[in-house]
Formats: structure tokens, C-alpha cells, sequence
């Protein structure tokens, strides 16, 4: 499907898999270079770290950005049953990796029943969410963070 520069000035919604150590910016930032024009915007923020469904509006879609971000979201992912990291993302090495062969599906299926539906999220440490102005995972970096526990915001989701 070929796009003219009028097409996305009129408005696209493009769903973009955003990739590893890419911001949600940098995504926003080649679509206008190559596009070429300068009204692109994103519907939430990915962390670099997160890859996934990055929603991108072009021209006069951009006003319809706040909708996309009032949908209910489900997120997926990947996990490593005996192993933490410091920083809950890829950043940072496993640490205390611990036996697992005692886990069972049940064991599973209560340790995830609560975060299924409506819940009150408190963003972790290295997190995409802005304090301050500034990127949550940005101020951990700078800080070494380790843990959450230098939070001091909660987000309803």
C-alpha cells in the first residue's frame, strides 16, 4: 500500500513494533523523516528497554491520540521462573536465582490471579512514567537505583 505525504497529513494510525533499545521518541522521530512531515505523535511511552505495540497518529490522527490511550490495554511477557533482576527489566543480570522445580501450575495460576482485571498499579523504579518532568527509568539510572522503594507515585490502571 503506497502512502502519499497528503495521506499522512490527512491522518494514519501506524502500529509499529517498537524495537529493543529504541525510545518511543526515536520511533516518532524516523516515521517524520521518512514521511516528511512534522506532526506524528505516539500514544504512550515504552520504555527502551520494552519492545511491543508502539501507536503512532500522523497529522490530523494526532488529535485522536488521548482516545487511544483511554483504551483498555493488555500487556504479555516473558519471564524466568527463578530469577529476579534489580532493575524488573532486561537492564540488569538475573541475581538470587533460585530452585524452581517445586512450582506448580496452581502455584502459577494464584501467584498471577492478581493481576487479572482492574488493579492499582504501582510503577516500578525503572519505569517509562515522568516525575519531576523527567523519565522515571532516566532518574533511577542516574541514581543506581536498585529497587522501587525510591518511588513515591501511584498510577491507577
Amino acid at each position: 500500500m503506497e502512502f502519499s505525504k497528503t495521506a499522512f497529513e490527512e491522518g494514519q494510525v501506524l502500529l509499529i513494533d517498537k524495537p529493543l533499545q529504541w525510545t518511543s521518541f526515536d520511533a516518532v522521530r524516523k516515521i517524520r523523516n521518512l514521511i516528511r512531515i512534522k506532526k506524528v505523535g505516539h500514544a504512550g511511552t515504552l520504555d527502551p528497554l520494552a519492545t511491543g505495540l508502539l501507536i503512532v497518529c500522523t497529522g490530523k490522527f494526532t488529535k485522536r491520540i488521548n482516545e487511544y490511550m483511554a483504551q483498555e490495554k493488555e500487556y504479555t511477557g516473558h519471564f524466568t521462573l527463578g530469577a529476579t533482576t534489580p532493575t524488573y527489566d532486561l537492564e540488569s543480570e538475573p541475581t538470587d536465582i533460585k530452585p524452581f522445580d517445586s512450582i506448580t501450575n496452581e502455584a502459577i495460576h494464584a501467584a498471577t490471579a492478581p493481576f487479572t482485571g482492574e488493579i492499582f498499579q504501582v510503577p516500578p523504579a525503572h519505569s517509562a512514567i515522568k516525575v519531576d518532568g523527567k523519565r522515571v527509568y532516566e532518574l533511577a539510572r542516574q541514581k543506581g537505583s536498585k529497587t522501587g522503594t525510591e518511588t513515591n507515585y501511584d498510577t491507577p490502571v
